[in-house]
């Protein structure tokens, strides 16, 4: 996320993720998958509560296109483009 051109569109926050406990005082260790290669325990300023979406601000996701027997998204637009270890990614609209 750190290399993105474009930083207005990077995510401020990364996703839902549960407390598996509190270290300090300032400092907890959350239950994060395999996948994310970052340590897990991370300062308490980091950690924003979850507010529930009303419902005029839920996203709803654009109906998925049947190809080929696979389901998969009709893109309208390549917003932004990056590498991560040689796997070329694109942020889409």
């Amino acid at each position: 996320m750190r290399n993105r051109n474009i930083k207005k569109l990077i995510e401020r926050f990364v996703g839902l993720y549960k407390i598996k406990k509190i270290i300090l005082v300032n400092t907890a260790e959350l239950e994060l998958p395999v996948s994310m290669k970052i340590h897990p325990v991370v300062s308490m300023s980091r950690i924003v509560k979850y507010k529930e979406q009303v419902e005029e601000q839920k996203k709803i996701p654009p109906p998925l296109v049947e190809i080929d027997r696979e389901k998969k998204y009709e893109v309208e637009k390549i917003l932004n483009k990056r590498e991560v270890r040689k796997k070329l990614g694109y942020m889409v609209m």
